[in-house]
């Protein structure tokens, strides 16, 4: 869509009956501001509306990868365009979660909109019994396991395996190697 002509768009606030009462009947002046009026039109209803342009939820759909220019998002064009708001959205929060677990896996569902599991490998470990027996070492890589949300296919389907590999690798902290599984459904309990 294009907001720059818009053919037959009336301006709500016309020149010609702004002007002094001795060019309300002039036939020139009339003509002269009906045509202004046509090329002003546009731009006062993008004026009047700018509130909605700012809004995520109301934005036009090609006025969303600058407005998450604006809030530091990444706006995939291959993502559903629900998606794409929920994401613009919730940038704020997403940054407040931005290298932690629960940030990588609602990033994930908002992005691709599937269900995460992350395992972390990191090396933070403690007990609340004295003396007790010293944790493993850590394993130092962190696990990401993906599922679609409705039994839809991650692979073959609306999801590029690829691309969720590069948002996790994207997330992952330069101390732990990053491993991806594309799971058909949720894990089972055993971690399997």
């Amino acid at each position: 869509m294009s907001r720059a002509a818009v053919p037959g768009l009336a301006s709500r606030y016309p020149i010609g009956g702004l002007l002094p009462a001795l060019y309300a009947d002039d036939d020139l002046a009339q003509r002269f501001t009906a045509g202004l009026d046509t090329v002003l039109a546009p731009v006062l209803s993008t004026l009047d509306n700018l509130p909605a342009y700012f809004d995520p939820a109301l934005a036009p759909a090609d006025f969303l990868p600058w407005l998450a220019s604006w809030v530091g998002v990444e706006s995939d064009a291959a993502s559903p365009e629900e998606l794409r708001r929920a994401v613009v959205r919730r940038a704020v929060e997403l940054h407040r979660w931005r290298g932690t677990r629960r940030g990588l896996v609602e990033h994930l569902r908002l992005c691709f909109g599937v269900h995460a599991d992350v395992r972390d490998g990191g090396g933070a470990a403690w007990s609340s019994t004295p003396g007790a027996e010293l944790p493993p070492a850590p394993t130092g890589e962190l696990l990401v396991r993906v599922w679609p949300v409705d039994g839809g296919s991650v692979d073959g389907g609306s999801v590029d395996a690829d691309r969720v590999r590069d948002v996790v690798g994207a997330s992952c902290p330069v101390h732990l190697t990053c491993r991806v599984e594309i799971l058909p459904g949720p894990p089972d309990e055993t971690g399997g």
